[in-house]
């Protein structure tokens, strides 16, 4: 059992002293009539020339932020969801009895429930001038790396943390002591509403697939493995939707898109969480040309509707996503930055003696699309800074996406890129069966027991791609990284209510 520090054992003594003389601490409902936002707004459309006279009835309700004790009134600030406002109590308005305790029986972070009419202070502060009140919860531990202390006879809490970790641990108390982080997670909804609102409005048809899947798929990662007892089978966390919403478009479900969790058992980093939100759509008969002109034409739009412009300010420098946006191939990013041609590797074995040749150093039995990858993420990606296109895979490193017409070793494929990070990734999705399957295979060979590379074969995607399916483009975009961007936030843990952290000792 915990053990309670000084102030909490104090502040259980006067919960027990509430208790004593009759006051409900936790009492099963509240009474609300507006928000103190609500509550402000209706005040200043009726104020009338006295403002000193509290006008109105209101029953208001939030968190107690500051306490200004004279005498025989006392001053308080309550905040809630919509924002604050300050209470007014008088002894002689609220009763000897009562308003002693309000004085020796509510602490700072205690939820109350005050009704009254509104007045404005000597100071022009909009003030409940309170009638009644009553205790919805008693705080029993104060706020983390929160001090209270009396600066000029009020009393006050100092809401930052000292530790980001710990604001990450125990998100619940980071949300209440600060404003800027309720807001990036209002931002947060109003992103998934604006690019809700913009598929809808395209003809997409919101769906959901399974997230406990038989076979994993969709993507290179490690799966999460789990056990269903009944049916004494192994199951897996889904790590992409992909082959899923494909499968939809074989049933004539012309355009898709999910937007949900993923799980990929790998490493964390300031932009990776093993748990994430994605969004994947699917579009019959549109080629990566199209999905390209929708991508830019979508997070553009859902930039000016959240933030109010196309013109993003992120980490010190201004990101313009107004379309369209720069197309570079990968062949010719990485020749660039590197000076390698990838083109004059066609194998792992000549495409690492390239590396070799420039000074890369680099694992020599990396299969080729390994080897690809590091060019990529070591030469090119951090000078990706304004939107761009990095379009044109080799074909060892996309097994889902078709040949370009004309070179079989390259695919349409492109992912976009803005302050170094990889935000998004789509294709014109492979739909002949015979060709994925061959694919399959061939990844199966080329990675081996790289279990985190591997693409398993897939036997019942295969069969839905027999019954045929439409030619078609494919999109994934992680939520929390463009979270990230729309924020301003270098860490995809600052865009995540609850992130993964390792287990502290002795939990």
């Amino acid at each position: 059992m915990r053990e309670y520090s000084e102030l909490e054992k104090n502040r259980i003594a006067k919960l027990e002293r509430l208790k004593a003389a009759g006051v409900e601490a936790y009492p099963t409902r509240a009474e609300r009539t507006h928000t103190s936002a609500q509550a402000l707004a209706a005040y200043a459309a009726t104020e009338v020339a006295d403002s000193h006279v509290p006008q109105g009835d209101y029953t208001v309700a939030g968190r107690i932020r500051a306490i200004r004790v004279m005498g025989k009134s006392a001053f308080a600030h309550i905040e809630d969801g919509d924002g604050r406002l300050q209470l007014y109590l008088k002894i002689n308005d609220v009763g000897a009895e009562a308003y002693q305790l309000f004085v020796d029986g509510f602490d700072l972070g205690d939820f109350i429930q005050a009704s009254g009419g509104l007045f404005k202070t000597k100071t022009g502060e909009a003030t409940l001038w309170v009638r009644s009140f009553r205790m919805l919860a008693k705080a029993i531990s104060p706020l983390p790396a929160a001090k209270e202390e009396v600066v000029d006879g009020e009393k006050r809490v100092y809401s930052a943390f000292d530790n980001p970790e710990a604001r990450y641990r125990e998100r619940y108390a980071d949300l209440a002591v600060n404003a800027e982080v309720r807001e990036i997670f209002r931002a947060r909804a109003r992103i998934v509403s604006a690019i809700r609102r913009f598929l809808d409005g395209n003809g997409f048809l919101e769906v959901e697939t399974p997230v406990l899947q038989p076979l994993y798929g969709g993507a290179a990662a490690r799966p999460f493995t789990t056990h269903h007892n009944q049916l004494k089978q192994d199951l897996y966390l889904r790590i992409s939707f992909e082959l899923y919403l494909k499968r939809l478009l074989v049933g004539n479900l012309e355009r898709v898109y999910e937007i949900g969790r993923d799980f990929r058992n790998e490493g964390v980093s300031f932009k990776h969480n093993p748990e994430f939100t994605q969004l994947e759509f699917y579009w019959a008969y549109a080629d990566y040309e199209q999905v390209m002109a929708l991508t830019e034409q979508m997070i553009s739009t859902v930039a000016q509707d959240v933030l109010g412009t196309m013109k993003v300010q992120y980490q010190g420098q201004t990101l313009d996503l107004t379309p369209p946006w720069r197309r570079l191939t990968m062949r010719d990013a990485i020749l660039e930055r590197s000076g390698v041609d990838i083109d004059a590797g066609p194998d792992a074995a000549s495409l690492y003696a390239l590396m070799q040749a420039k000074g890369i150093k680099t694992d020599p039995g990396a299969a080729r699309g390994k080897l690809i990858d590091v060019l990529l993420s070591e030469f090119v990606e951090a000078h990706l800074q304004q939107p761009t296109f990095i379009i044109d895979y080799p074909r060892d490193i996309s097994p889902l996406a078709k040949a370009k017409p004309g070179n079989p070793n390259v695919v349409e494929r492109f992912e976009a890129y803005l302050a170094g990070m990889e935000l998004c990734n789509a294709f014109t999705e492979l739909n002949d069966p015979f060709d994925q399957e061959a694919r399959f295979v061939e990844m199966g060979r080329d990675y081996g027991a790289d279990a985190e590379e591997t693409h398993p074969l897939d036997e019942d995607y295969l069969r839905a791609m027999r019954y045929g399916m439409p030619p078609n483009g494919g999109f994934g975009m992680g939520i929390d990284r463009l979270t990230m961007l729309l924020t301003d936030k270098s860490t995809i843990r600052e865009v995540l209510l609850f992130p993964h952290l390792r287990q502290r000792e002795g939990e």
